[in-house]
């Protein structure tokens, strides 16, 4: 029993799920606070299908790239290449977890359905291939990515509003995982070889793709301070004093530790890029809600 566990949460990869689904809740409750109460049960369906349509997007991920998975350390012991479970297996698995959190989230409302079914096919069938073929495949990766906060954010209403906030909690994940994923790319760049996998914006560990690494981190500072700048209704930015202070900490601190890369060129300095984008993203999101302007 316990093996089976580990082997499913291995098929979803828990982790980037478990991350996912804490962005779109986070926004869900940001979205809930701009119309003075929250739902609780909506919120818990949310959390579920968010849960579930992840799930299978990485399980359809994880069956179409069952033959490289073999050739990566990291990813040899995932369920399909250790023949632990089948590949018909996985595939109900996911088509399971994706038509049900599909039909959860289509109760939210309409366009926080259509936007889940819009993530699975963009990762799943968009992103995985063109790993592949070409560093843009980021770029692509990046739109399926920075969906949660729209979804999120959508959830929270019976009739999703037009707005600029939840376009604004898109554009700071979008440009987020640019750093993120070169990041992780460059830590794992021998082992994404084995499978042909380039993910660098230049394929190498070289001069350029860290200047573009550390380029997305600049871009990433004025973006992530868009909520004390947009002015609502009211008159009044969305994101308070307490966030904005933080934002330019934490993007000044991810933009040094991009110099460092820069400057190195190495794995280790790579690595600490990399835990620094775990930490931001989570960081902005829970402050950007605690100090959050309702209206």
């Amino acid at each position: 029993m316990r093996e089976s566990i580990a082997d499913f949460n291995k098929l979803i990869k828990l982790r980037l799920t478990l991350t996912v689904v804490f962005s779109a809740s986070i926004c869900f409750l940001m979205g809930s606070q701009q119309q003075g109460d929250i739902n609780w049960v909506n919120w818990m369906i949310l959390t579920i299908g968010g849960f579930f349509v992840t799930g299978a997007a990485n399980g359809f991920n994880e069956i179409i790239e069952k033959d490289l998975d073999k050739l990566m350390k990291r990813t040899m012991d995932r369920p399909i290449p250790s023949g632990h479970m089948t590949t018909g297996q996985a595939l109900v698995l996911s088509l399971i977890m994706g038509i049900g959190g599909t039909y959860l989230l289509l109760r939210l409302n309409f366009p926080t359905g259509v936007l889940a079914v819009f993530s699975i096919f963009l990762y799943a069938f968009v992103y995985t291939p063109m790993k592949r073929k070409s560093p843009i495949a980021v770029f692509i990766g990046a739109f399926p990515g920075a969906l949660p906060p729209l979804i999120g954010y959508f959830a929270a209403f019976d009739e999703p509003r037009i707005s600029w906030i939840p376009v604004i909690l898109f554009l700071i994940q979008f440009v987020w995982q640019f750093p993120h994923f070169w990041a992780i790319a460059w830590v794992l760049d021998e082992d994404y070889k084995r499978a042909g996998f380039r993910l660098l914006p230049t394929t190498k560990q070289d001069k350029t793709s860290a200047f573009i690494t550390l380029l997305s981190t600049i871009i990433l500072i004025p973006v992530s301070l868009m909520p004390t700048v947009y002015l609502m209704p009211s008159g009044q930015p969305f994101g308070g004093n307490i966030y904005g202070l933080l934002a330019l900490i934490a993007g000044l601190y991810f933009f040094w530790q991009a110099v460092q890369l820069y400057k190195n060129r190495d794995v280790a300095s790579a690595k600490k890029l990399m835990y620094t984008s775990f930490f931001y993203l989570p960081l902005l999101q829970l402050t950007l809600l605690f100090d959050f302007i309702a209206r």
